[in-house]
């Protein structure tokens, strides 16, 4: 986001967590945003062809929790932002280091 004119819009929703994760995390405070993620592939693709692209993901042995988590847009750019389970908007900020 930062090297582009565009900014992206995710869906807390919309991330497959496993339910272990989450509530690790709920319970130690922390962000999962911000954890180590091993394995965690992310791939921008055409609105048009999302679809059938987590499809095929999800054929493979290691796609199966393949999603659409958000959208790319015009308004503010540079950024990233995630609405969170309650509604709210709020900026993913780049970790330091």
């Amino acid at each position: 986001a930062r090297d582009t004119k565009l900014g992206f819009e995710l869906e807390q929703s919309l991330l497959p967590m496993d339910k272990q994760v989450a509530g690790a995390c709920e319970m130690l405070g922390l962000d999962p945003l911000y954890v180590a993620n091993e394995g965690i592939f992310i791939a921008f693709v055409d609105a048009s062809v999302a679809e059938d692209f987590v499809d095929d993901l999800r054929k493979q042995e290691y796609g199966q929790q393949a999603a659409i988590i958000g959208t790319v847009v015009e308004e503010h750019p540079g950024t990233v932002l995630i609405r969170s389970d309650f509604g709210g908007m709020r900026v993913v900020h780049m970790q330091v280091g």
